[in-house]
């Protein structure tokens, strides 16, 4: 937006300009009485919009955020910096941070999608790190809405075209379907890097003198206070805001990934902090710097480098283009930094200085165009505690029905084909997931796992959310979230470290939103420290409600591994035939929120049941498995219950099974927590059973009649596995084939 001459700071309190940006009229009188003692004028008063928005202040969200669990032996940099940071042992750290980028994939999905991907990679490499991979969790509504199908095209299209140019696999992910995702989808991404432990940087400017070089990409007029735009709600008669949208280059992202690496590594001495500009742009980066460091910095705008012509103070400082970062150096070592982004063939600029007296000052065409206290823009936004009232919904829960099934086949045909169930191969073979040559494991597994070179340890990696449990518990929904995460990464063979999170929820002013955001926080934080997995990172994305309908809240969680030595890398396939099946854990008659729920009775409702104790001694009992050599395979069982997870192990191989199952035919799909398919020889029985006492239920013994046989409490289910896996394959794909 560009600034209207005639506009002062008069006009913009007498017309209230400032709520056009996202400011509530208290905020902008204390800007005005409390901290200026003087109208701001037009930039300024631009700068607290963006600084103030939820999406970078976090106004709202704090007192919650405050209950996560964040220590652990393990950490070495937690909340506050680019991205959290772990100890793996050897000097060595693993670096991981999530973000989302929901408003702007569903105005253009493409670019929304693919800075996504170029933000949370700056993250990582902005700590010293070397990116290594990246996961995605995505949201959207049912497919049989053209618009989602186009959301869900061009999502992945954009994940896909960014990451694959600039050489990250994306080892991992999820995606979900429900109607509540209709008018806003989630695009979460989470990206994981290496590095050695004396290569830690941080996100500071210090030191009186000492110059602001920004590097990287031109700044031109997209992205302009992006996040004002992603702190406020869609409404389906307004026309989508696509310039609020950034545009992404992937191969210059690469080469800024190359020289900010060398210039950490290798220009140590020279180098004082270093921070990307992520939302809000270059006002971001430079007062949250300068704050941390209890200093203020002088800026010259005419210094930076502009693609477009006659850009105003407001949209240089705004801008969320892409392909930026911000670097504090000694002085003195200027040259000796710019030369480094010299021979990467990008523009390096210094553009100012740190100050002795905490102001933020910002100059251009000869004029003083902002004189305000750096703390101000991070430290003095006003905080908003709300009442933590249980919604009339949450009380006096009955109990989920247990599904009545005529057809048992077809139920399970009808089950796997679904889009949240069926394979996602159509998606992730998009993805470039062997670049670099560390993979492990592939998408298609629990995990990806990528190696660490140089060591026989391995990183396993998830991403994992369930919007429907939270929505009908919060609490035990935010410790099922951990626990289904953990699950994925303990079948894998690591030992969960640690996670990050993007909390998606609707507006905190309603008392529902916040309440659901409040308790499941609670919930995540109990589990983590059960598990031993501190929340190191992540970020807060309120307002995702259409027309004052909010979604499902839907906290993501993404979580890291250590596999301590490779010998112990568990895949979900089972290999041969011959092989014993067993499910670790009981099934009950957990159907609330459940697939074959909504399926049947198209709505959600009912108990959740889970307990924290439980679903820790069988994470334990399968990690002593694998220690031991006693499995071949393990899976988790999730969304679509036994049968969906006893079916994606046989598919691998394409192998029979012939067994029985003390269950109903119902239970096949019942949803209960804290369970494993697992395969073992033969050979292994006595001492298998022997460890695992009444905590394992002997299924079946597969075999190569590519028939699947179970002997069920209530009758036989028997089907063929070819088809099984054609349905499951295809499911998702056929969807997106549906004519409008």
């Amino acid at each position: 937006m560009q600034k209207p001459k005639t506009i002062t700071p008069e006009d913009i309190k007498e017309e209230r300009i400032y709520a056009q940006w996202g400011l509530t009229d208290d905020e902008y009188a204390y800007i005005c009485n409390g901290i200026l003692h003087r109208l701001p004028n037009y930039t300024e008063t631009g700068l607290y919009s963006g600084m103030w928005s939820e999406h970078c202040s976090y106004k709202n969200s704090k007192p919650v955020l405050r209950k996560f669990w964040s220590d652990g032996s393990r950490v070495i940099q937690g909340p506050g910096e680019g991205a959290g940071v772990l100890d793996i042992g050897d000097g060595q750290a693993v670096v991981f941070k999530a973000e989302s980028h929901n408003h702007p994939s569903y105005v253009e999905p493409y670019e929304g999608a693919a800075t996504g991907v170029g933000g949370i990679i700056r993250d990582i490499f902005s700590m010293g790190a070397k990116p290594v991979a990246s996961l995605d969790s995505l949201r959207f509504g049912e497919l049989t809405n053209p618009k989602n199908r186009f959301l869900l095209d061009k999502v992945v299209a954009g994940i896909a075209g960014y990451g694959n140019c600039i050489g990250v696999p994306t080892v991992g992910g999820e995606i979900s379907f429900d109607p509540c995702y209709d008018g806003n989808p989630l695009v979460n991404v989470m990206c994981v890097g290496l590095m050695d432990q004396v290569d830690i940087e941080a996100g500071r400017a210090s030191g009186v003198g000492n110059a602001i070089i920004y590097v990287g990409a031109k700044t031109g007029r997209d992205g302009i206070n992006g996040a004002t735009f992603a702190s406020s709600q869609f409404s389906s008669e307004e026309e989508s805001d696509r310039s609020a949208v950034q545009v992404g280059d992937p191969f210059m992202e690469k080469l800024l990934v190359d020289a900010c690496l060398e210039v950490t590594h290798q220009h140590k001495d020279a180098l004082v902090g270093i921070q990307d500009m992520g939302a809000a742009g270059l006002v971001s980066s430079s007062a949250e710097m300068a704050d941390k460091a209890n200093s203020g910095v002088d800026l010259n705008l005419d210094l930076v480098p502009q693609r477009e012509i006659g850009m105003t103070p407001y949209e240089i400082m705004l801008s969320e283009s892409q392909e930026r970062m911000l670097l504090c150096v000694k002085a003195g070592h200027e040259n000796e930094i710019l030369e480094v982004f010299e021979k990467h063939h990008l523009d390096a600029v210094v553009i100012g200085h740190v100050n002795g007296d905490n102001q933020y000052r910002l100059f251009h065409n000869g004029e003083t165009v902002c004189d305000i206290p750096t703390s101000s823009l991070v430290n003095d936004v006003p905080e908003y505690t709300h009442e933590v009232i249980q919604p009339d919904r949450l009380k006096n829960v009955a109990e989920a029905n247990i599904p009545q099934i005529d057809d048992l086949n077809d139920m399970v045909k009808t089950i796997i084909a679904k889009p949240t169930i069926a394979s996602k191969e159509s998606v992730y073979r998009q993805y470039d997931c062997r670049v670099q040559a560390n993979t492990v494991v592939q998408p298609g597994s629990d995990s990806g796992v990528i190696r660490v070179r140089g060591t026989n340890k391995s990183l396993a990696m998830t991403t994992d959310a369930n919007g429907r449990y939270i929505y009908l518990n919060p609490k035990l929904g935010g410790q099922i979230a951990v626990a289904e995460a953990a699950r994925n990464i303990v079948a894998s063979g690591a030992t969960p470290i640690g996670i990050t999170d993007c909390l998606n929820f609707g507006n905190p002013d309603d008392a529902d939103s916040y309440y659901e955001m409040d308790q499941s926080v609670e919930g995540i934080s109990k589990a983590c420290e059960k598990f031993d997995t501190p929340v190191i990172a992540g970020n807060v994305s309120l307002y995702n409600e259409t027309d004052n309908e909010a979604i499902y809240p839907t906290p993501m969680i993404g979580m890291v591994g250590l596999i301590e030595d490779n010998q112990f890398i568990t895949k979900s396939d089972i290999k041969e035939s011959g092989e014993l099946v067993y499910v670790i854990g009981d099934t009950n008659n957990d159907f609330a929120g459940s697939e074959i729920q909504k399926h049947l009775e198209e709505t959600i409702y009912g108990q959740i049941h889970f307990d924290l104790e439980t679903e820790y001694a069988n994470q334990q009992l399968i990690l002593k498995l694998i220690h031991a050599h006693l499995v071949e395979s393990v899976h988790d069982v999730s969304e679509g219950g036994l049968i969906t997870a006893l079916l994606e192990s046989l598919f691998g191989q394409n192998l029979g099974l012939s067994g029985q199952l003390d269950l109903d035919s119902a239970q096949l799909f019942s949803e209960t927590q804290s369970r494993y398919v697992v395969s073992i020889s033969p050979a292994d029985q006595d001492a298998f059973e022997e460890m695992t006492g009444q905590s394992a239920h002997l299924i079946g013994r597969t075999n190569d009649s590519h028939q699947i046989d179970l002997a069920l409490n209530d009758g036989n289910y028997v089907d063929d596995v070819a088809t099984l896996k054609s349905i499951w394959k295809d499911g998702l794909s056929c969807q997106m084939k549906l004519k409008a």
